[in-house]
Order: C-alpha cells, then sequence, then structure tokens
C-alpha cells in the first residue's frame, strides 16, 4: 500500500517510504486522539475504560499522524467515514509499524461499491488488544 499524508499547517508530509520514526516510550496514561467537535459515545466510553487522555483534534490524517510521530498512541472513530478520508493515513500508519483495523478487529477493506468505512482503530501495537477488548465491552453493555 502506498499513500502519503499532508498537514499544510505544520508544513508536513508523511509518507509510506519514509524511515519509521522512533517512538518515545509509552506514557502512563495513554492520548486518545477524538474529534474537537464530535466524538462519538463508545469513544468516550473506551478513553474511560482504559484510562485514556482524550486529545482533541482536526482531520482524520492530523488524527493518523500524531499517533505516527507519537505525540498520541491512540486515534478511535466510531462516527462514519468514506474510504477516502482514512486510506492515506491507514497506509502511512501500516508503514510506520502500527496496528490499523475496524474497531471490531477485523481489516480495513477499500474499493468497496459502498465506501463508508464507519469506524477506524490506529494504535500502537501494544494497546490494540486492550482497545479492541474495551470497545468490545462497550458496544456489549450499550
Amino acid at each position: 500500500m502506498t499513500g502519503a499524508v499532508a498537514l499544510p499547517a505544520t508544513h508536513q508530509v508523511f509518507a509510506t517510504d519514509d524511515a519509521p520514526l522512533t517512538l518515545p516510550p509509552p506514557p502512563a496514561k495513554p492520548r486518545m486522539v477524538v474529534s474537537r467537535t464530535r466524538a462519538h459515545e463508545i469513544v468516550r466510553r473506551v478513553a474511560e475504560t482504559i484510562g485514556a487522555d482524550l486529545v482533541p483534534m482536526g482531520s482524520a490524517g492530523a488524527k493518523a499522524m500524531a499517533v505516527v510521530d507519537g505525540r498520541a498512541e491512540i486515534y478511535l472513530h466510531a462516527g462514519g467515514q468514506y474510504e477516502w478520508d482514512n486510506c492515506a493515513p491507514v497506509a502511512v500508519a501500516l508503514a510506520a509499524g502500527l496496528h490499523a483495523s475496524r474497531i471490531d478487529g477485523s481489516p480495513l477493506v477499500y474499493n468497496c461499491l459502498d465506501p463508508l468505512l464507519p469506524d477506524l482503530l490506529i494504535c500502537r501495537p501494544e494497546y490494540a488488544a486492550t482497545v479492541l477488548a474495551a470497545v468490545a465491552e462497550t458496544t456489549a453493555s450499550a
């Protein structure tokens, strides 16, 4: 998979052929990037379950790149997106060695007849099982 994400406000471009960044050790409390205006209830409940600090941020690309460059550990989205919203961020995240999946742990599938991709998890690999378990617990009790 090949992709690139431009963050014009910071004059940065992240690409799948970049050398992976060395991430700092994870903090005591994970940081989860969320929408500034419409963080989904599932996301808020998962953050509470795992003890994550919420970090409001703009676009899907900006949130995903915050995980890629170590400013956050988790990007969990459950409010609906389209394939074009996250295909490049996912490509860059995977190339950087991060976990990327649907929030039920299933693979992300692109080039579908229906381009709606309702949810997304991008995170450091060491958080994947914890976040996916919290999602399952949160959605089972809803």
